[in-house]
């Protein structure tokens, strides 16, 4: 039984904030069912406002109230944990808006705790180098998600995560992520739709981030074959007879109307 549905964006309703064939008609007909709904994404190049104008203009009918991005699952984290506290935000693009109520500074400016966001042009060797002197100082280091690649037209690109376990072995210490797979992100979304975890669907093309770690949050999960989705790690994971392997697995969100009617007969 689905009574809700989280869905990822990048790879599975846009590559590029282009459209994903049948991606526009699924959501519609989705829609119409009646189903709450949150889309859940690690996507940290943009507020919650910017997101839901590229996928209007796009052809979706989302709201920005809909969209729960790492950066505002990560200011959240922050203000609970960290309150007050001066934050150097090392992230490739403009995302202050989804950072509302957090001290932020630059990292000059004796940051208590450093915040990484999405890779990018960003990541040089000199703001990296400047992470981890802070964190062989103690300054604590909270990272918007654990990614490693995120999908555009031009093929994949490498993200953060490929960054956090250098910085980790080189301080000797753990750096704590905030958005998916984090269970944070899976249970802040399921308590925003009001619906209880193991009727919640969540759709994803990164198999770890999206659907296993759905599943370990006692979400259901289903795969598909779209964005960064590729077929040999699937294949891995089937032939491992004691591992986790997705729910369900479509070949693209175009698909997901007739599961969940499936799913729900």
């Amino acid at each position: 039984m689905v009574e809700g549905l989280l869905l990822d964006i990048d790879g599975v309703m846009v590559t590029s904030w282009e459209a994903l064939p049948g991606a526009v008609d699924a959501l519609r007909r989705l829609a119409g069912l009646g189903i709450p709904r949150m889309f859940l994404t690690n996507t940290t190049s943009l507020s919650r406002g910017e997101i839901a104008d590229r996928l209007t203009a796009a052809g979706f009918d989302v709201a920005a109230s809909e969209i729960l991005t790492a950066a505002k699952l990560t200011a959240e984290y922050l203000m609970a944990h960290y309150p007050g506290r001066r934050t150097w935000v090392l992230n490739q693009g403009e995302i202050s808006s989804d950072m509302e109520g957090v001290h932020l500074v630059g990292p000059d400016e004796d940051p208590e705790v450093v915040v990484l966001g999405g890779a990018g042009e960003v990541f040089t060797q000199a703001a990296l180098s400047r992470v981890l002197e802070l964190m062989l100082r103690g300054v604590p280091v909270i990272s918007m998600h654990r990614s490693m690649t995120w999908s555009t037209d031009a093929g994949l690109r490498i993200d953060t995560g490929v960054y956090l376990e250098g910085l980790e072995k080189a301080a000797g210490r753990k750096i704590r992520a905030v958005g998916k797979p984090s269970p944070l992100g899976f249970r802040t979304a399921v308590e925003m739709m009001g619906v209880d975890p193991t009727a919640v669907l969540m759709v994803g093309d990164d198999m770890h981030s999206d659907v296993l770690g759905a599943q370990a949050s006692a979400l259901q999960g289903a795969l598909v074959r779209t964005g960064k989705f590729r077929p040999e790690m699937l294949h891995r994971l089937q032939r491992d007879e004691f591992g986790p392997v997705p729910d369900h697995v479509i070949d693209s969100v175009a698909d997901l109307p007739a599961l969940v009617e499936k799913l729900n007969a």
